[in-house]
C-alpha cells in the first residue's frame, strides 16, 4: 500500500469523492492506476491512536492532473467532500490502493437485465451509495435501470426503507407529525411556504424538509433560501421546530434518507423522475423527518408530470400502498395542473408571490392563495378536534388574521434570516401574443424549459413572470410573460427558447380554455 502526503485542492465535486494524483506520481505509474477508477485512501496507522478507525477507508474516484499546482507527485490530491471526510490536516501521510468494486453492482447488473431486487440488495445499493463505492457512473446505472424496467410496488416498498434506514431518523415524541409535499411538474406551485406557516400557527406540528430542484425552476428549498437558511444541521432543526412548530429546511444537511439527495444529485442532469423513484423518495424523507400525517399533492394536466386521470389514480395506490406499509398516515389530493400556479417561476419571482399572500395584498395570485388554503384545510383536518369541511375555514382565517405572516416571520428569524439582497435578473426579455385572442392552454413544461435556461433555481433571480393566464383575453404584442436572467448567456438561451415556443395557445376569443 501506497504513501502519500495529503493536500486540498479547493475543488467542489457536489457529493462525489474525488482524488487527484499527478501523472508523474511514483504510485501512479507503480500501482498501475487510472483516470476514473476508484481508490481507498487509509488514514496512517501511527497517525490513528484507534486501530478499527484506520481499517474504514474512504473512497474516491481518481483523476490524473498533469499540472504540479494542482497536486505534485508525491501528493494525493483531495476534492472539499473528500477532505472534510477525512478531517486531517494538510501533510498528513496517507495510504492509498486499488478500491475493489462494490459487491452491490451484481444486484444493478441484475436490475439492469429487467430482474426484480429483494430489499436485501437494495440495503446493499444504498449503503454502498452512502460509503461512496459508487461512481456517478455506476449510480445513474442504478437509475437508468430502475426508470427504465420500472419499479414493483414491493421493489418501491424496499428501496425507500433502505434508503431510511441508512440515514439519520427524527423523533419528535409527539402522536401527530404531519406535512404536504407535492410530487411538482407545476410552475411556480410553491404551497409549502404559506401551508407550512398556516398549519405551524394553528398549533400542529409540521417539519418542512424538503428536497432542492431536480427537474423544476425551484424546489421549496431552493425558494425559502431566498428569504432564511435551510442548511440546519439536526440539532438545530429540532430546536426549531419545537419552538416554532414547524420549518421550512433542505433535508440533505440533516442526513436524512442521504441516498436520496445523492441520487437527486445525479437525477437531475439527466432530468430523470420516474414513479418508482419518486414515491421512494419521497416517503423515505417524510418517514426519516418523523412525520406521521402526509398529504400529498398529485397536479393533474395536459403538461404536468401526470396527464391522465388513470395514472393519477395508479400514482396515489402506490404513495398509500407503500406508506401503509411504512407506518404512515397518507392522503392523496388530485389538483389542477392544467398551468402554472402563482405569478412566478423561479426562487425570487415564486417568494415575491408567497409574501404578497402571507401580506394580503390585492395583488397576490389568486391560484397560489386557494390551492395553499386547500392543502392547508386538508392538513388541519387530521387534527382530531377540527371537524371535517372546516379546515379550509380555519386556514383562512389563520391567513387573513396575519398569524400566518406571523408565523412565517418568526421561522425566518429562528432559521436565520438572509440577508443577502435578492432581486429579479437585471436581463429582461418580454414574450409578446402573436396574435388577438384568448388564452387557451399553457404549456407547464416549456415555461418551467425556459425559467431553467435561463438560470433558474441556481441563479436566484432567474425565471419567468407571467402576466396571463387560461381564459384572459389577449392582444397582438400584448406581453404574456417577461423572463429574467443574470448572465448574457442564459438571457440567450432563455430568450431562443421563448421565441421558438412561448408555451402559450392563442385561440379565437370566446374559444373555451383547455382543461
Amino acid at each position: 500500500m501506497a504513501t502519500l502526503k495529503l493536500r486540498r485542492v479547493a475543488i467542489d465535486t457536489y457529493r462525489e469523492n474525488v482524488a487527484f494524483l499527478h501523472r508523474d506520481c511514483e504510485t501512479y505509474r507503480s500501482e498501475g492506476f487510472q483516470a476514473l477508477s476508484k481508490i481507498e485512501i487509509h488514514r496512517d496507522e501511527n497517525r490513528v491512536e484507534n486501530r478499527e478507525e484506520n481499517g474504514v477507508p474512504v473512497i474516491a474516484v481518481l483523476n490524473v492532473v498533469d499540472d504540479a499546482a494542482i497536486t505534485q507527485p508525491g501528493e494525493l490530491g483531495l476534492s472539499e467532500q473528500v477532505y472534510a471526510q477525512l478531517a486531517l490536516p494538510e501533510g498528513t501521510p496517507v495510504c492509498v490502493a486499488q478500491a475493489a468494486p462494490p459487491v452491490s453492482l451484481k444486484a444493478v447488473l441484475r436490475k439492469i437485465a429487467g430482474e426484480r431486487l429483494e430489499f436485501e440488495e437494495y440495503m446493499e445499493i444504498t449503503r454502498d451509495i452512502v460509503e461512496n463505492r459508487y461512481s456517478r457512473i455506476e449510480m445513474a446505472a442504478f437509475l437508468v435501470s430502475c426508470s427504465q424496467n420500472g419499479l414493483e410496488r414491493e421493489e418501491v416498498l424496499s428501496l425507500a426503507r433502505a434508503m431510511v434506514e441508512t440515514g439519520d431518523h427524527l423523533d419528535w415524541g409527539e402522536p401527530q407529525v404531519v406535512d404536504k409535499h407535492s410530487i411538482g411538474g407545476i410552475p411556480g406551485n410553491r404551497t409549502s411556504l404559506l401551508v407550512a406557516p398556516i398549519v405551524a400557527a394553528h398549533g400542529m406540528l409540521i417539519p418542512k424538509t424538503s428536497s432542492r430542484a431536480i427537474t423544476s425552476p425551484a424546489g421549496t428549498a431552493d425558494t425559502m433560501e431566498v428569504l432564511a437558511n435551510v442548511d440546519l444541521e439536526l440539532g438545530r432543526l429540532h430546536d426549531i421546530v419545537q419552538q416554532q412548530r414547524g420549518c421550512l429546511a433542505w433535508g440533505g444537511t440533516a442526513r436524512l434518507a442521504p441516498v436520496d439527495d445523492i441520487l437527486i444529485s445525479v437525477e437531475r442532469p439527466l432530468s430523470m423522475d420516474s414513479p418508482g423513484q419518486l414515491v421512494a423518495s419521497i416517503l423515505s424523507k417524510k418517514i426519516a423527518a418523523g412525520v406521521t400525517h402526509l398529504l400529498v399533492d398529485i397536479p393533474l394536466g395536459p403538461t404536468a408530470k401526470v396527464r391522465s386521470q388513470a395514472a393519477a389514480l395508479q400514482l396515489r395506490k402506490l404513495f398509500e400502498y407503500v406508506g401503509d406499509r411504512m407506518g404512515l398516515h397518507l392522503e392523496v389530493m388530485i389538483t389542477d395542473g392544467a398551468q402554472p400556479i402563482g405569478r412566478g417561476v423561479g426562487p425570487v419571482l415564486e417568494v415575491r408571490d408567497v409574501m404578497q399572500v402571507l401580506h394580503n395584498d390585492s395583488e397576490a395570485p389568486r391560484s397560489l392563495r386557494e390551492k395553499a388554503l386547500r392543502l392547508a384545510g386538508r392538513i388541519l383536518e387530521f387534527d382530531p378536534d377540527v371537524r371535517g369541511g372546516q379546515g379550509y375555514i380555519i386556514a383562512r382565517d389563520i391567513l387573513d388574521s396575519g398569524r400566518a405572516l406571523a408565523k412565517m416571520e418568526s421561522i425566518i428569524q429562528a432559521q436565520g434570516e438572509n440577508q443577502s439582497l435578492h432581486l429579479p435578473g437585471r436581463l429582461q426579455f418580454q414574450v409578446v401574443a402573436p396574435d388577438d385572442g384568448m388564452v387557451t392552454a399553457i404549456d407547464n413544461l416549456q415555461i418551467a424549459h425556459i425559467a431553467r435556461l435561463a438560470g433558474a433555481p441556481i441563479d436566484k433571480g432567474a425565471g419567468v413572470d407571467l402576466y396571463k393566464r387560461c381564459g384572459d383575453a389577449v392582444q397582438q404584442d400584448e406581453p404574456l410573460y417577461r423572463i429574467h436572467a443574470e448572465f448574457p448567456a442564459n438571457f440567450t438561451f432563455a430568450k431562443d427558447a421563448a421565441k421558438r415556443d412561448n408555451g402559450f395557445q392563442i385561440g379565437a376569443a370566446g374559444d373555451e380554455p383547455l382543461e
